[in-house]
């Protein structure tokens, strides 16, 4: 788990400031990850939720959906609050998923939006910065195969 660093002690008090955890934000996304503000650098898949970053370990779509189950969506069933949008990336290219996703995200009451990862990093940006309670579940755009290490 990776969050950004905590708020350093002052003299000064921001009366607007919020114990919440800050937003995940992304620089960059290349063949080589996506790359993060505070320099991390995540080379597989992961998810962005309530201030922390997941990796996740999916199938890539590349391969199809038909290795995709409700199980690879299992976070948002145990998180409170659920966010109210989850912003899917699916890679280099828009791959639309199977109905059963959009349908089980709905039974729990996440909205989802499915774009290119790129796209999607940059809609993610916004709607957090913004204090949207938004998600973001991310596939690299080169497919990164998990190594025990990373378990």
């Amino acid at each position: 788990m990776h969050t950004s660093a905590p708020r350093r002690v002052s003299t000064i008090t921001n009366m607007l400031a919020s114990d919440i955890a800050p937003p995940v934000q992304v620089s960059n996304v290349s063949e080589k990850g996506i790359q993060l503000v505070d320099g991390l650098l995540l080379p597989s898949a992961c998810v962005f939720l309530e201030g922390q970053v997941f990796l996740w370990d999916v199938p890539s779509v590349p391969s199809g959906w038909a290795e995709w189950s409700k199980k690879h969506f299992e976070l948002f069933e145990t998180v409170v609050p659920r966010p109210e949008l989850l912003v899917f990336g699916t890679g280099p290219r828009l791959h639309m998923p199977p109905s059963f996703v959009r349908g089980h995200l709905r039974e729990l009451g996440i909205g989802l939006e499915v774009m290119d990862t790129r796209n999607a990093c940059s809609t993610y940006n916004m709607l957090s910065e913004e204090g949207r309670r938004v998600a973001a579940a991310l596939l690299p755009l080169q497919p990164h195969a998990w190594t025990k290490d990373q378990r």
